[in-house]
């Protein structure tokens, strides 16, 4: 019987060429270092020019690096970056979509452009650079990509209609992909991290009819539940595309919050409720909501 040809395991980042977009902050930053001194090349994107500058520095003389300012929900600048590598490397064989924005609010308090701005930057860049680079990356012998999810493409908890949406869509979108990518040399890893110690809640976006007020006391508390290092992030997502894992769980809460979703698919909440929301400031409905056209005063 014909076994369909699967490559093996990437076991070395020597000679590897790595495009990491959100290199600029975070888990993307994290991961520029650890991919440097595991002896890999390095093209890093990122809107905040700043950030990117700052990860460079940090990054050793003896590895070749590029940055450049990119707009991850824009194609044609994804598509522009990816002809630059090309030019400047000539190959690509890692692609981190790790860019990743955050947005405060319930359904109510969102607004359909703040909607799509997330989805802009969280799903539709995953799909953009993945688009733009797989020609590339089919041609290496040994090729990875590797999707940022969260822990919430897992659970979708109250206020994060927004967020939720995206990881939920950007696994969806990992998983099928990997399926069909699984007689090619390009293996994809989906990482879901739990809670990690980066700004992106603090840079959280406040929906259009959100309180501005109340999301500062919230953004406090939720950070508090913030315990993983990005650097301890970076190493597991590094050792997984070492050794093909398909999926990959960051942290004790991200273990916790997956086995209990399979346990409680359908209530989840219930349980993880004071653990999430403690003061259970979820409101099922807003008052203040805009109205709609035509509706009566």
């Amino acid at each position: 019987m014909h076994r369909p040809y699967r490559a093996r395991s990437m076991r070395t980042l020597q000679g590897a060429v790595a495009a990491v977009t959100g290199a600029g902050s975070g888990i993307g930053r994290a991961l520029a270092i650890a991919l440097a001194a595991g002896g890999a090349d390095l093209a890093l994107a990122d809107w905040d020019e700043a950030g990117l500058a700052g990860t460079a520095a940090l990054l050793p003389a003896d590895r070749k690096v590029t940055t450049r300012r990119v707009d991850v929900s824009d194609r044609a600048a994804i598509e522009a970056w990816r002809d630059a590598v090309a030019t400047d490397f000539g190959r690509v064989s890692i692609l981190v979509n790790n860019a990743g924005v955050s947005l405060y609010g319930s359904f109510d308090e969102t607004s359909i452009g703040d909607l799509e701005w997330i989805m802009g930057i969280n799903l539709w860049g995953g799909v953009y650079g993945t688009k733009a680079f797989l020609p590339l990356l089919r041609r290496e012998p040994q090729a990875n990509i590797v999707s940022i999810s969260s822990v919430f493409g897992l659970i979708a908890p109250p206020l994060q209609v927004g967020y939720s949406s995206s990881k939920f869509a950007i696994r969806g979108f990992s998983e099928a992909l990997r399926h069909e990518l699984g007689p090619t040399s390009v293996r994809l890893t989906v990482v879901h991290p739990g809670g990690i110690k980066t700004a992106i809640a603090a840079r959280s976006r406040t929906g259009e009819f959100a309180d501005a007020a109340q999301q500062a006391k919230d953004v406090k508390g939720f950070e508090r539940s913030l315990k993983t290092p990005p650097e301890a992030a970076a190493a597991r997502i590094v050792s997984a595309i070492l050794h093909d894992k398909p999926r990959l769980l960051i942290g004790s809460d991200a273990f916790v919050l997956d086995i209990v979703r399979r346990f409680f698919p359908a209530r989840y909440m219930q349980v993880l409720g004071p653990l999430l929301d403690p003061k259970k400031r979820f409101r099922p409905s807003v008052p203040a909501a805009p109205q709609l056209s035509g509706e009566p005063n």
